[in-house]
């Protein structure tokens, strides 16, 4: 258990969720704001979530890349919308234990209410996880089992549920490698 003096932070962004998405992509938690690149998911700019994206829709990792050390906060907005992809977190409320984006250093005060999410995109058939301690908290939440990286089981009302290798660089997986599972995905759910 977290110190009581370390303070709970309350998640900075409001779900994204489009019309018509089909896949809502889960984290666990932002990173904290000193390390964000844009106001939007995935905001730092050593985390790789947008540079596979790019790679697997448009075969450039650098296609979302934008001025300087930052990420085109529009053109994600416009190809998520397009492209049926919603994003939160699995967290909305945590303790970060240590200063750094680390999911190992982070203590979920409160979960999301997923099935409240999932009802306002009722045409999502897929849940993807992009770490481990999301996936734990879906396993939690819904009481299913863990899937294997780059896999899939089904999860609640029959969607299926993915767990993806992090995007994080701390994940010993090349982005080419990361690349390949989340085209799988994408694939499967017929969106590429």
């Amino acid at each position: 258990m977290a110190e009581l003096n370390i303070p709970v932070e309350k998640h900075p962004l409001e779900p994204f969720l489009p019309q018509g998405a089909k896949v809502l992509m889960l984290g666990s938690f932002p990173p904290a704001k000193k390390r964000w690149s844009m106001e939007f998911f995935y905001p730092n700019w050593i985390n790789d979530m947008w540079r596979i994206i790019g790679h697997v829709f448009f075969d450039d990792r650098l296609h979302f890349v934008g001025t300087g050390k930052s990420f085109d906060k529009e053109r994600i907005i416009e190809f998520c919308s397009e492209n049926g992809i919603a994003l939160y977190d699995t967290a909305c409320e945590v303790r970060r234990l240590k200063d750094n984006a680390s999911d190992k250093f982070l203590e979920v005060v409160k979960a999301t209410d997923l099935s409240a999410l999932l009802e306002k995109i009722q045409e999502c058939q897929a849940i993807v996880t992009t770490g481990q301690k999301a996936t734990d908290v879906i396993c939690e939440i819904f009481g299913c089992s863990e899937p294997p990286v780059g896999g899939w089981t089904e999860c609640h009302n029959g969607i299926r549920f993915w767990r993806m290798p992090s995007s994080s660089r701390a994940y010993p997986l090349p982005l080419e490698k990361k690349a390949e599972h989340y085209r799988k995905m994408f694939e499967t759910e017929g969106m590429i």
